[in-house]
């Protein structure tokens, strides 16, 4: 006689122990209210829906704990997004075609929202798993003379309660708000209290590249020739020292942009999607959460941002290109103090990529990612550099004829990150490849831009920075430094940075270079002292109060080359929530004082500039499984980091790993850097 499908409600421990499992891993999330945890649930739900298909291949059995421990884990999912989800309840569906939705007219879809539409939204996701449990539950109890039909239904809905489950992991809520401390307060009273700037303020136009390498312009030795790139640097300074304030793109934008080390807002790394994708699961939006932790998917809203201080000192702010910082609510560019933003929230080598014009915290696409494909499916962005010049052109003209304020232009450029291409006019044409290709592209609108700063009259009262997020990656050039994108040697951060001002009162001649080393975290409090921007009333170089800002004004640098991060205030090479190393500089005297007998010729310069590796991979991937330890360089004499100095200087490398260890347990104890 064949067996009835039944439903065993017995106290057997292997169900029972699942069942105390969903309980706990409810628990788990609604205590910890961590996204991570969310995505434990669900797996647990994931695997629990196979069990219960196996248990009926095998045992021909439902057990009732076993749908207790999936119905306990999916309620603690509701209950976490519908009090503590980051949008609507509907936020899964969000796709690129729908993003950005006035939140006011769809409700259901973009936004926050309220209690009621988060519970409504969240519901109806969970329904088809819910109508499954309920469904294998009754029909398993219910007696029932047509065993095949029962079979057949049991089996059926066993099947679509483990789709539904990976439909939850691909499709399903993962955006939710923050668990950190948060700064608003502190946020909302300094910006209220900038100043409005004077009339004659400097406008600000600040290029910021996309992994270009320090030897990547012809100024800094490239073999091709980028004559309007190295104009800015010919026309002002060329700086050959310069740090990113990370080795990869997310973090060094956030780096550039608040003046604090990214660890300090969770963005210790690449930041991914938040909207609907099917694409490989490493690049879908549940993947922040790994990378990024106490569920933030971006720059937090209560950083405060450079583009937020010259908003509220009354300058017109526009951001270009790439934002790479998040793509949903807080985390927007024109909720971080951008009043217009045309570009892509994403890198463009991620799905989904598409191009958006955006104000006030919503946008609209404008270029899909279907768009950007060519006749046979495959990914066409030659396009890029055209648009963007062609929207940040319109912006700046009508900001200048318009209105009566400077302008703050943030141009993010998404290139040479690859995947290259350059515009039809220029693929092919250097002889050199695509990546050359694309940067004569670059460069040539880059020289359209200055002419129309020029036709505007504008050109010489307008700061401009040259400067990119890390080194190359694929390819590219870091001319004779060690390493490259994502490594903490000189390769991975040391990046072009020239500074162009023509009415800049006597500050810099032009045509001059500055060797003293400083960092992109720097350049936060340097542009509000560059552009006189006070706060209170007249207090000069305005900072805020309630958190730690890591950069310190260059100025000094700028001024006369003097030296502005010493053991105080050192340059730091962070991977991920590590510091790999430090590096600073110090007086030669002081060196001179503790080794007297040293005869070194980098003893006789005025300055010498110290790098200290604690633990650091091997760049030779013949050696992988080696380490660098203890490893002490004087980028003065040995910017290619070849040789060890700790044996010859061992109270230096001492002192040095002191600091960094002081450093890195400052950090694990004030993650965001709060003052007071």
């Amino acid at each position: 006689m064949k067996k009835k499908i039944t439903l065993d409600t017995s106290k057997k421990v292997f169900p029972l122990i699942l069942m105390v499992v969903g309980i706990g891993v409810m628990a788990a999330l609604l205590i910890t209210r961590l996204n991570l945890v969310n995505l434990v649930n669900l797996l647990y739900c994931c695997i629990m829906s196979a069990i219960i298909f196996l248990s009926l291949i095998i045992k021909k059995k439902v057990y009732a704990p076993m749908i207790f421990g999936y119905a306990a884990a999916s309620i603690g999912m509701i209950v976490f997004h519908v009090i503590w989800g980051a949008d609507a309840g509907f936020g899964a569906f969000i796709s690129e075609k729908s993003a950005g939705w006035s939140s006011a007219a769809n409700a259901l879809f973009a936004g926050e929202g309220t209690l009621l539409t988060r519970l409504a939204g969240n519901l109806l996701l969970a329904l088809p798993a819910a109508a499954c449990l309920w469904g294998l539950f009754f029909i398993a109890r219910k007696k029932c003379e047509k065993t095949a039909l029962k079979k057949v239904s049991s089996f059926g809905l066993s099947i679509l309660l483990m789709a539904s489950s990976v439909f939850s992991v691909l499709f399903g809520n993962v955006r939710t708000k923050p668990v950190t401390d948060r700064l608003w307060d502190g946020h909302d009273d300094y910006l209220k209290n900038v100043d409005t700037a004077k009339s004659d303020s400097p406008n600000v136009l600040f290029i910021l590249m996309d992994d270009m390498g320090y030897g990547d312009t012809s100024l800094n030795g490239a073999i091709y020739d980028t004559p309007n790139m190295d104009s800015i640097g010919e026309n002002g300074l060329n700086f050959t020292n310069f740090y990113s304030g990370y080795s990869v793109c997310s973090p060094a934008r956030f780096a550039t942009l608040t003046g604090r080390y990214p660890y300090r807002g969770y963005a210790d790394n690449v930041i991914y999607p938040t909207v609907q994708t099917t694409a490989t699961f490493a690049q879908t939006r549940v993947y922040n959460s790994f990378e990024m932790g106490n569920n933030a998917d971006g720059m937090l809203g209560d950083e405060i941002t450079i583009a937020e201080v010259f908003q509220n000192a009354g300058y017109a702010t526009g951001a270009f290109g790439k934002w790479h910082l998040g793509d949903y609510g807080e985390y927007l560019p024109t909720n971080q103090g951008f009043d217009y933003f045309y570009g892509s929230h994403h890198v463009n080598d991620m799905y989904a990529f598409y191009h958006v014009r955006e104000e006030n915290g919503e946008y609209e696409v404008v270029h899909g990612s279907e768009e950007l494909r060519d006749e046979n499916g495959k990914k066409d962005q030659s396009p890029l550099t055209e648009w963007i010049h062609g929207e940040i052109t319109d912006w700046i003209t009508d900001t200048v004829t318009n209105t009566d304020k400077p302008f703050f232009a943030y141009y993010a450029t998404p290139w040479p990150h690859g995947p290259v291409f350059a515009g039809d006019d220029f693929d092919g044409t250097s002889g050199m490849g695509t990546y050359v290709d694309c940067l004569t592209e670059f460069d040539t609108y880059l020289g359209k831009l200055f002419n129309t700063l020029e036709e505007l009259g504008e050109l010489e009262n307008t700061i401009i920075i040259f400067t990119s997020d890390n080194g190359p990656a694929l390819e590219g050039s870091v001319g004779d430094l060690r390493g490259g994108k994502y490594l903490a040697y000189e390769g991975g951060q040391k990046v072009p940075l020239m500074i162009r001002w023509d009415n800049n009162g006597g500050l810099f001649e032009k045509g001059e270079v500055r060797t003293e080393s400083a960092t992109s975290t720097d350049f936060f409090p340097t542009l509000i002292e560059m552009c006189g921007i006070t706060g209170n009333g007249g207090t000069a170089s305005y900072l805020p109060s309630d958190r730690v800002i890591d950069g310190v004004s260059m100025m000094p640098v700028i001024k006369n080359d003097t030296p502005v991060h010493g053991e105080e205030n050192p340059i730091l090479h962070m991977k991920r929530e590590d510091i790999k190393a430090i590096q600073y500089t110090v007086d030669s005297d002081s060196v001179k004082e503790m080794y007297p007998d040293y005869k070194y010729d980098i003893l006789d310069e005025e300055y010498i500039t110290f790098k200290y590796f604690d633990k650091i991979q091997n760049d030779n991937s013949a050696f992988w499984d080696k380490n660098r330890k203890n490893w002490l360089h004087i980028l003065s004499d040995d910017y290619q980091e070849n040789y060890n100095r700790t044996t010859v200087y061992p109270e230096i490398s001492e002192k040095m790993n002191g600091i960094l260890k002081t450093i890195q347990k400052d950090f694990s104890e004030n993650r965001r850097g709060i003052v007071g």
